[in-house]
């Protein structure tokens, strides 16, 4: 991405104030390690391809709620079993020596309150992360070794008064990249993508950080007093979107004829986003519903 910006004459303020600022957030990747493709694609789709592509839309309720076992509850043919991660794949071979197009899953093996259990189905999905498949599923031929992580961390801040009343702010030039209102003012969150400079440094100095780079912004902070902190660092948010990956993202249809993938690592058309971990279960959906005798589109338009 870096190298076509320059190639198209951006300036180097243009790219460090504008450029970074969305692509980074957007895809968690440096533009120097960003495949192109993706970092035009997320532009196209929230600046150019309708008048109104920059407006996003916002849960009314949490995750917690949205995802709930009440939830649920409406479909009586989904059965939740939480706490129970799949130990293993077995497969029923159906010919020896032969590709394993002619394998079928016969039953994955659980592991939970009651212990180990074998459950079956006409069709499985499988939604793990691309650093849980060699594990579980040892045997399905994909090659994992180009794909690696990208982390995210994320500062929580509790004031002991309000230091802004703005909903939410970019910091430009500064290892903080967003500032986001969770309440009054007083309880901050900041976000800082591709936070590989971050991962290694103690909680302590992370802090302090955001502390220094907040109150250059909102000089208020020197007058607060911090009342708690919390430091998330998810070093196994997303994929690294570099280039070439892409080709080597692989489909909802497995060689297994009733195994199928789903994730945002999957190649779901989109980057390592929610939107695109969303597409990737309808494309999974679509190839599930073709192997039934009962193909439909599930897939929602950009």
């Amino acid at each position: 991405m870096l190298d076509w910006l320059r190639e198209h004459r951006q300036p180097e303020r243009a790219i460090e104030r504008f450029w970074r600022q969305i692509l980074v957030s957007a895809i968690n990747e440096e533009l120097d390690h960003m495949a192109a493709a993706h970092g035009l694609q997320v532009f196209r789709l929230g600046f150019l391809a309708r008048t109104d592509a920059y407006q996003m839309g916002i849960p009314g309720v949490t995750l917690g709620e949205l995802y709930s076992t009440e939830i649920w509850k409406r479909f009586p043919n989904v059965r939740l079993n939480l706490r129970t991660p799949v130990e293993r794949v077995t497969f029923q071979h159906a010919l020896q020596n032969v590709a394993m197009q002619h394998d079928t899953v016969h039953h994955v093996v659980t592991r939970g309150p009651d212990g180990e259990q074998e459950h079956t189905a006409d069709f499985y999905i499988s939604a793990l992360p691309f650093e849980r498949i060699a594990t579980v599923i040892p045997d399905l031929p994909i090659d994992l070794a180009p794909f690696e992580h990208s982390p995210i961390t994320g500062i929580h801040l509790w004031f002991d008064r309000p230091v802004t009343d703005l909903p939410h702010a970019t910091l430009l030039d500064r290892t903080i990249q967003w500032m986001f209102n969770k309440r009054d003012g007083r309880y901050l969150q900041l976000v800082v993508s591709a936070s590989r400079s971050l991962a290694a440094m103690p909680r302590a100095d992370v802090i302090a950080l955001a502390l220094r780079e907040l109150a250059e912004f909102f000089p208020a902070v020197h007058e607060a007093k911090l009342e708690k902190a919390h430091v998330v660092k998810e070093i196994r948010a997303t994929f690294s979107a570099k280039p070439g990956l892409e080709a080597v993202r692989p489909v909802s249809r497995t060689p297994v004829s009733n195994l199928f993938l789903a994730g945002d690592w999957t190649r779901s058309g989109w980057p390592s986003t929610m939107e695109g971990a969303v597409r990737s279960g309808y494309l999974a959906a679509e190839a599930v519903a073709a192997a039934a005798g009962r193909a439909q589109p599930f897939i929602i338009p950009d």
